[in-house]
């Protein structure tokens, strides 16, 4: 971005934001300034409330390993969702390159299937309803009060499909004061944000919320050959909240969210060379060959290569104090629509084309009754939930006959479209064959019911131990549907046909010594070609299956002095059983993991110091998974079944040693190791490792400069690091860890942080200065080889450069 433009952005910022306080001071010119929370005075951590055991906690008193996200945190990183703060949580890995296609790994654990016949490992939370699948988990923060981040299977308290662990994201709810807020950014690659918050009580009992956003970039990557964006795109979003006291003991909440994303689907790198004089890579690929991406061109042919998202959700919650305790009602509706139409072959050659295209239409529906209520000795938590979604998926490849031909050619010897298009082209027959759209699909429906009951008891056995017992029982119901057709390819087809009623597909066919007609021509596929899907071309298939599922905990906490708590827990995680979305009938059972995990946390310094310490151990069994397999000519997706166990230790600290200093760390460790593995190749796995880094850690700080009349500086830094991936024998043919000539797939990586903010005295004002990625850090993330073994072409997917911005923001 060049200086007029930050300049008049930062003008537009200004501008807005004084019109902003025009409209709001009236409500406002009365209330006293009083000082923000973070401005405090006092030399002890701020009391940290969570809810990660469904009643509200202070987090030194709860036996679970979790890591906790403020809105601090999020606006120091200038993070617009949760895949911008992965980094700075040891252990979970947030693979957001495309936002409607997310998958999340806590603890080494994560799916990496897309297809809506699988469910996710890490369970999405907000406000205590389940987000669902990752088309509609990462969505942008809309006025988050905080994160938990659950580590370790949370089937008693959270349910299916946590079997790694949770991720629990807290909005703020509306309340009786009169505030608001606008704020402003501009940053390099024609970065643009602006956001606001509105809340104001309507009387007494009710008060409505309101958070508005905009946000869009105008991308770092452009085509080499016709110089357009490759990477930019928009996002809007929207958030009402209104809430209601209706009397002394009843309290209703309802929101409602909203959602459009349009942005380029994720950029590919080629990092093959094409030969001069054919144009073509080399075939089959050699993995010594390849090319650095950060040193290749970037190009792509695809029409449309767009990302898009529309999200509508609301929730209604329902709180009712009774004399022996709380019963709280959560009803929530969700839905969305996806479409992802990637590049895979990464060039911009007609004869190598090859884009998938992922659509999906999602609505869920969520139920819980929960009670909750105390006495001297028990806290107890009951309840009964039910979960319904509804899904369509189509997985769509589109080539042309130009590919197809290429294929051909590779695979039988015989560039099968351009021989004819000669021979037509010889006896003067007016067809095309060449250039011509083609589609493959493979359709899928899934109706899927979860009905679950519950309970949680902490026993306060003496002043210092507590024990706590808890059980949850889920069944699944899913309904399924497979339909693959053969190959649209309406314009070759028909001039196929002419050939064919010319007699000189017959005559090819003799001469080759085979058989040849356009029926024939039409019934053959590239994509969807193994066994089974060939088997069922055309054919509808039902599947329908039940799981159930108990899934117990037990804790034990004793509390050695006021400030020291130890602690040990035995707790089960499942993830249900599921669908193969490209093999017909193909259906897996749930996938269980035990856990089991002791402790430490304590106080320290007079509460200035904090620190949490604790090692695990996990077994998982029948995990399964959607593995792309190379041994074939063309790439299958099949599911595969493995055992893992893994071992690890985390720490966190948090130290407050003045009240204008602060500082946090965490660290993460984990050895994870297969116990029985066989690849779909045939590569032997066991005892070796699964990939995931043994070291990874995250520190942050922040220092409050007093500018006594001129108002405050803030100064925050906070860096991530993640080990070096542990690489194993068939790492490289899912293209996610290597070593390479040019570069490396998986090695350590590194991010920094800054951010530095005034504040005005009475903190009205706000202007800020910020750096994500500062020491610009690049990394190779990963390769698109969906076309490697078809044309040889290999893509690299590479992360984000440095991002600077200023930010300027008004709120009374």
């Amino acid at each position: 971005m060049t200086y007029d433009k930050l300049a008049g952005s930062i003008r537009r910022a200004l501008l807005a934001s004084l019109l902003a306080s025009a409209a709001l001071s009236a409500q406002a010119q009365d209330k006293p300034q009083d000082a923000p929370q973070d401005r405090k005075d006092a030399t002890t951590l701020d009391r940290i409330v969570v809810t990660a055991q469904s009643r509200e906690q202070e987090l030194q008193d709860v036996p679970i390993a979790l890591q906790v996200l403020d809105a601090s945190a999020i606006e120091t990183t200038a993070a617009s969702t949760i895949g911008d703060l992965d980094s700075f949580v040891p252990g979970l890995e947030v693979s957001d390159g495309q936002a409607t296609q997310t998958r999340f790994k806590l603890r080494g654990l994560s799916t990496d299937d897309i297809g809506i016949g699988t469910d996710p490992t890490v369970g999405v939370y907000v406000d205590g309803v389940y987000a669902g699948r990752g088309g509609g988990t990462v969505l942008p923060f809309l006025d988050v009060e905080r994160i938990e981040v659950l580590k370790g299977p949370q089937g008693t308290l959270f349910g299916r499909n946590t079997a790694a662990g949770a991720i629990s994201i807290i909005t703020r709810r509306p309340s009786q004061e009169n505030e608001g807020r606008i704020r402003v950014r501009a940053g390099n690659h024609d970065a643009r944000h602006i956001d606001g918050t509105f809340n104001a009580p309507l009387n007494d009992t009710m008060a409505l919320r309101i958070n508005a956003l905009h946000d869009e970039t105008g991308g770092w990557l452009r085509d080499a050959a016709t110089g357009k964006r490759l990477d930019d795109g928009r996002n809007d979003a929207l958030r009402l909240a209104f809430g209601w006291n209706i009397g002394d003991n009843t309290r209703l909440l309802l929101s409602w969210d909203h959602e459009k994303l349009d942005q380029r689907s994720h950029p590919s790198i080629g990092i093959v060379d094409l030969d001069p004089d054919t144009g073509l890579p080399e075939f089959p690929a050699d993995p010594a060959h390849y090319r650095n991406p950060f040193d290749m061109p970037a190009y792509t042919d695809v029409a449309g290569n767009d990302e898009t998202r529309d999200f509508d959700g609301s929730t209604l919650q329902i709180e009712h104090d009774f004399e022996w305790g709380r019963l709280t009602s959560t009803t929530a509706w969700r839905h969305y629509e996806t479409m992802n139409r990637a590049e895979e072959d990464a060039t911009n050659r007609q004869y190598l084309y090859i884009d998938t295209n992922n659509v999906e239409d999602n609505t869920t529906w969520y139920q819980e009754f929960k009670f909750s209520g105390n006495t001297d000795r028990i806290d107890w938590v009951a309840g009964a939930s039910w979960f319904k979604e509804n899904a369509k998926q189509s997985s769509i490849v589109d080539l042309n006959s130009s590919s197809v031909d290429t294929a051909a050619m590779y695979a039988l010897g015989v560039p099968i479209f351009s021989v004819l298009q000669m021979v037509a082209d010889m006896y003067e027959v007016p067809v095309q064959l060449l250039g011509n759209p083609w589609t493959e699909s493979y359709d899928n429906t899934l109706h899927s019911t979860a009905y679950a009951a519950f309970g949680d008891v902490i026993w306060h056995a003496t002043d210092k131990l507590n024990l706590t017992f808890g059980l949850r029982y889920t069944r699944d119901q899913k309904k399924f549907t497979w339909y693959n057709g053969y190959h649209s390819a309406d314009a070759l087809n028909a001039a196929l046909q002419v050939l064919d009623d010319a007699g000189i597909l017959a005559a090819v066919g003799q001469d080759a010594g085979m058989p040849l007609s356009a029926e024939m021509l039409a019934a053959m596929d590239l994509a969807f070609q193994d066994p089974i899907s060939m088997a069922n071309k055309g054919v509808l298939n039902r599947a329908s299956n039940s799981w159930s599922d108990f899934s117990p905990r037990f804790v034990v906490d004793y509390h050695l002095t006021d400030d020291t708590m130890l602690f040990a827990s035995l707790a089960k995680g499942y993830k249900a059983g599921g669908y193969n979305a490209f093999s017909p009938g193909a259906h897996f059972e749930n996938e269980d993991v035990w856990n089991f995990e002791t402790g430490i946390k304590r106080s320290l310094a007079g509460g200035r110091f904090q620190f949490e310490a604790s090692a695990y151990r996990y077994k998982y069994d029948n995990r399964q998974a959607i593995w792309l397999d190379t041994s074939s000519a063309v790439p299958r997706y099949v599911t595969n079944v493995s055992d893992l166990t893994a071992t690890g230790a985390e720490l966190s600290a948090r130290w407050f040693p003045t009240s204008a200093l602060q500082f946090d760390f965490n660290l993460g460790w984990i050895d994870s190791t297969y116990d029985r593995y066989v690849t779909p190749e045939g590569i032997d796995l066991s005892g070796k490792p699964t990939g995931e880094p043994q070291f990874s850690y995250a520190l942050g700080g922040s220092y409050r400069f007093e500018l006594n009349d001129a108002g405050s500086l803030t100064l925050s830094a906070r860096h991530g690091h993640r080990g070096a991936s542990r690489c194993n024998d068939a790492s490289s043919t899912q293209g996610n860890c290597g070593r390479y000539a040019a570069f490396r797939i998986g090695g350590a990586s590194n991010r920094t942080d800054l951010f530095l903010q005034w504040r005005s005295p009475q903190d009205a004002w706000s202007v800020a200065a910020y750096a994500n990625n500062v020491f610009d850090n690049r990394y190779v993330t990963g390769l698109n080889q969906y076309g490697t073994t078809v044309f040889g072409t290999v893509g690299a997917n590479v992360s984000e450069p440095r991002q600077v911005g200023l930010e300027v923001q008004y709120r009374y």
